[in-house]
């Protein structure tokens, strides 16, 4: 049983049970300077299956042929959870997401059009009858296909109830099973959004037949409270992502609506299915392959969010956990960051405290792992199951990425003289070029360097540096986001050298800028989709 069960006495119901919708890997995806490459998507998607989200929309297949094959293999490997892909209402789309998702055995089409006017007349440029029409015809083509149809209403919001009644009662009369309302702006407010519920409740009863849904944002960091407010006038999916990550401020934080619906379930009434333990790992996972960093308090995951420095709170915690603490840090997951191998561990011990770990690597990538655990641990004398995940997931990014990478580098610093750097940097063609420059520090002249042996006038835009697991052996983990040409690409990295970090970390969010600046960009890739 996951251990989202609480403490309550209380006979649980499947009606009362609530859908996690995951959409890390579409909404986001979207997030400016994420670039998943198919290794890391498929391993987020696995972990999701580990953490026991009942849906995962594994991405927009008709965007790039690179997301339609990330949503194949994840259709064709992931296990348990529904797979779905998004797409407007339009055939091409319905189609690649078909294509896609086939393999899958429990396959989801979905798909999006705006209600309100303003979406309907501004950017659509049509009118109410042509998006019913388009409504009817794409529904109808998707039922064709697969039983298991969703239809999001984009900017449901701010539009008018009405309207929006007769577009959903169409797409039900259509075959949808799932219908969607979406606060795609976030621009509503927890008692309005629940108004609207009840009134689309009122305006078509056929709702009641069917998973309704709902897909908040945060502009006005309301995207949980009216998720909950949707949830309590009667939906039964929660569309959110792992650290709330998605467009312009995100979307509602899964790891918030779980513990939620977890820790006040007695009152609520409502569960999930979320194996609450691998919360914090999975976030862990997302926030290294995509370069987000969690912010310090972030609600669940942050690393204060457990944490006490008052005095007072101190001992509080130290008399009685609850006194400040409404939850255990344990129920999250955090509690993995026990001794797990030293130097003198073999090969054998690696693969099986990896299995342990939920990662499943053998052939060269476990020689990789291998020789890159060995270095790790010449360095520490302590390797720690987050040092584990922290190397693997550096690995994993280093699978697919290609392009440039790093041979060497020297740095002569001194607090005399300006520091200067000198790299190799081995080409994507299979050559070598070397660079040298003088910056305003040591890792500003690696990053120097490196643009002057690519010969790419790189624009940084984004620098974090923090640290794995604490302690002055530390892996130092480096995320960055540059520009090339108006392309920005992010790259990540771990090392106990933190300019070797930056280094490599640096190569990979240039060779993502480059792939992305030199790809085809997308056909009538839409301007919003649902979240």
């Amino acid at each position: 049983m996951s251990t989202s069960a609480g403490s309550t006495s209380r006979a649980r119901s499947e009606s009362d049970r609530i859908l996690i919708f995951d959409t890390t890997l579409r909404d986001g995806e979207q997030s400016p300077g994420i670039s998943l490459n198919k290794t890391e998507k498929l391993e987020i998607a696995h972990q999701l299956a580990r953490l026991g989200v009942d849906v995962i929309e594994a991405g927009f297949p008709i965007t790039s042929p690179g997301d339609f094959e990330s949503v194949q293999a994840i259709a064709r490997e992931v296990e348990g959870p529904v797979i779905c892909g998004l797409a407007r209402t339009v055939s091409q789309d319905i189609e690649a997401v078909w294509n896609a998702v086939r393999d899958s055995q429990r396959p989801r089409i979905h798909m999006v059009l705006a209600t309100s006017d303003l979406h309907i007349e501004r950017k659509l440029l049509t009118t109410r009858e042509d998006v019913k029409g388009q409504v009817r015809a794409a529904v109808a083509q998707a039922r064709e296909y697969t039983d298991d149809v969703e239809f999001s209403a984009e900017d449901a919001s701010r539009s008018d109830v009405q309207f929006m009644a007769e577009v959903i009662q169409i797409a039900l009369d259509e075959g949808a099973s799932t219908i969607n309302i979406a606060d795609t702006v976030g621009y509503t407010m927890p008692r309005e959004f629940a108004t609207m519920f009840e009134e689309l409740f009122g305006l078509v009863p056929g709702l009641r037949d069917v998973v309704v849904s709902v897909h908040c944002h945060d502009d006005l960091g309301l995207a949980v409270a009216n998720s909950l407010a949707g949830v309590r006038a009667g939906a039964r999916q929660v569309e959110c992502s792992i650290n709330g990550i998605g467009e312009r401020a995100g979307n509602a934080s899964l790891e918030e609506i779980a513990m939620l619906l977890h820790t006040r379930e007695p009152s609520l009434g409502m569960w999930t299915g979320i194996e609450t333990t691998e919360i914090a790992r999975t976030s862990r996972l997302v926030s290294r392959l995509t370069g987000y960093q969690v912010q310090p308090n972030k609600a669940i995951v942050g690393r204060n969010a457990f944490a006490h420095e008052s005095g007072i709170h101190q001992d509080g915690v130290l008399k009685e956990r609850t006194t400040y603490e409404i939850m255990d840090a344990t129920t999250v997951g955090l509690n993995s960051n026990s001794l797990v191998l030293g130097k003198h561990s073999g090969r054998h011990a690696l693969s099986e405290a990896l299995k342990e770990m939920g990662f499943e690597i053998d052939g060269q990538a476990l020689n990789t792992a291998f020789k890159r655990f060995k270095e790790i641990a010449d360095r520490k004398k302590q390797v720690t199951a987050m040092d584990l995940e922290a190397l693997v997931t550096d690995e994993l990014r280093s699978e697919d990425i290609g392009g440039y990478s790093v041979d060497w580098f020297e740095v002569d610093a001194s607090s005399l003289r300006p520091p200067h750097a000198k790299v190799s940097i081995a080409l994507p063609d299979g050559g070598t070029k070397t660079g040298t420059f003088t910056g305003d520090g040591p890792i500003d002249a690696v990053f120097q360097a490196i643009n002057a042996a690519t010969g790419i006038a790189a624009k940084l835009s984004e620098f974090t540096i923090g640290a794995v697991t604490e302690g002055q052996d530390a892996l130092g983990e480096v995320s960055i986001v540059l520009e090339v040409e108006g392309v920005t690409g992010a790259g990540q990295s771990v090392s106990t050298d933190i300019i070797d970090a930056a280094a490599r970390a640096y190569v990979r969010a240039l060779s993502v800028a480059v792939a992305r600046s030199h790809a085809d960009q997308a056909i009538g890739l839409p301007e919003a989709s649902p979240g």
